[in-house]
């Protein structure tokens, strides 16, 4: 059929005459099946019987050169084309078969119904260009890979247990409640000074599968210049199964303390009432003291099994007040770092019981001990109440450029033993400015031999 739908005339005619019963059948012939002869059977089927090519000069179009550009020779105007019919097929020509070209599959696709993991190839940058041969010099070369925070030792040789925990504590089905992390780490920035505070289990605990004895608590209460920043510490007894719970508990409970009562306390603070402060804070302590013998009598234990030592500071957010305050009871550090040097703040504790009132570095009085006698037991046979711990307190103006250290007694004792530890922590600290939460944590890791405890500690600076 033609574009428009007529049927030439002529086509009719092939047909009638290719498909006529009563032509005999072709069949195989003995000449040569060459292109010719079929050229040839195909014309005399449709010019009808005796035509012969020699009759019927044939006007031959030439083809378009395909080497050559297509469209209209630039001598030549071009014509626009006219519609034609497709050619009509010949009888004997057959569809030719589409070719199969092989797809090329990229490395990570697998064929249909085969799973394979995918990969990718980092393809490394272009080098940067060269730089002109009459120009500046070259750039630096492009810094390496960030040195990660190595914890290292101090020493002639490393400590007996690794750096790295190897046990976890056994528990079970109602311990869940009590697991503590191996290590915990916080931080913060408010007015005039950056926090950095963090806690991890020690060396022997680690080797042995036990839990953490020290507890870190880092809260704010407020918002605005008026908000109050508490970090407690809270070391229990060592070789005590239930160390770590009294840990938790005192932590929990002095910051529920002062979270009630943070309004009065950061107003204090910013208008220097220094007994107001003392005497309040202390009679904080004493209810949380009082807390945890309570609960070690609930628990059937000596009141010494469940006793912590803690030590906490306040941190006013008001960027005018740079006053410090420090209370507690029991063992551990208080030091700063001032022009280079370390300051142990932490009294020494008479032989003797009593009161005492010392002063110390920087004109700061301590107040150890407010003689709180304690009240005899209705029960005879009871056994007699621990000695009440000595109330620690202190407020202290801050400068720029100070470092303010609270920490346990893990980490007391190396301080104060060796002095190799705090020539390094004073290098490290003394410039630059506070460090980051990973260089913090393997600054306070710095290991020595014979000491193995939970490292808890709490460092502020002052811009």
């Amino acid at each position: 059929m033609s574009q428009q739908g007529e049927k030439p005339a002529h086509e009719d005619e092939w047909w009638r005459r290719l498909y006529d019963g009563t032509a005999p059948d072709t069949g195989p012939g003995r000449a040569a099946d060459s292109l010719d002869d079929r050229f040839d059977s195909a014309s005399d089927a449709v010019g009808g019987p005796g035509t012969a090519r020699e009759d019927h000069p044939v006007t031959e179009v030439p083809l378009p050169d395909p080497r050559l550009p297509e469209g209209p020779a630039p001598d030549r105007p071009s014509a626009p084309p006219l519609p034609q019919s497709p050619p009509a097929r010949s009888a004997p020509e057959q569809p030719v078969a589409p070719r199969t070209v092989p797809v090329e599959r990229a490395p990570w696709e697998a064929p249909a119904g085969v799973s394979r993991p995918r990969t990718f190839a980092v393809r490394p940058p272009p080098p940067p260009p060269a730089p002109p041969a009459a120009a500046a010099p070259p750039p630096p070369p492009a810094p390496g890979p960030a040195v990660r925070p190595v914890v290292g030792h101090l020493g002639d040789r490393p400590p007996t247990y690794d750096a790295e925990p190897a046990a976890l504590p056994a528990t079970g089905p109602d311990d869940l409640d009590g697991l503590v992390p191996d290590t915990v780490l916080d931080g913060a920035r408010y007015g005039a000074y950056t926090l950095r505070a963090a806690s991890v289990r020690g060396d022997s605990a680690r080797f042995r599968g036990e839990p953490r004895r020290d507890a870190l608590l880092t809260a704010r209460f407020g918002t605005g210049d008026d908000a109050l920043v508490l970090v407690a510490v809270a070391a229990g007894a060592r070789g005590e199964e239930q160390a770590h719970r009294a840990a938790a508990d005192a932590c929990r409970w002095i910051g529920g303390a002062v979270a009630r009562s943070h309004a009065r306390l950061a107003d204090d603070i910013r208008a220097g009432r220094r007994g107001d402060l003392k005497s309040g804070l202390h009679r904080l302590t004493d209810r949380t003291c009082g807390r945890l013998r309570a609960r070690a009598a609930e628990l059937g234990l000596d009141p010494s099994a469940y006793h912590v030592g803690l030590r906490c500071l306040l941190l006013s957010a008001d960027p005018d007040c740079r006053t410090r305050v420090f209370f507690g009871t029991g063992p551990g550090g208080l030091f700063r770092l001032r022009d280079g040097a370390w300051q142990d703040l932490e009294p020494v504790l008479p032989a003797t019981g009593g009161a005492a009132n010392e002063e110390s570095p920087g004109g700061d009085r301590l107040t150890m001990d407010l003689q709180i006698t304690t009240p005899p037991s209705p029960h005879a046979d009871s056994p007699p109440q621990p000695p009440a711990e000595p109330f620690r307190f202190r407020a202290s103006v801050a400068r720029p450029g100070d470092t303010l250290m609270l920490c346990g007694n893990g980490l007391a004792e190396p301080m104060r033993g060796e002095p190799e530890l705090a020539g390094e922590l004073a290098r490290r600290w003394g410039a630059g400015g506070p460090p980051g939460l990973p260089a913090y944590l393997a600054d306070i890791q710095l290991r020595i031999k014979g000491y193995a405890d939970d490292r808890t500690c709490a460092a502020v600076w002052e811009a």
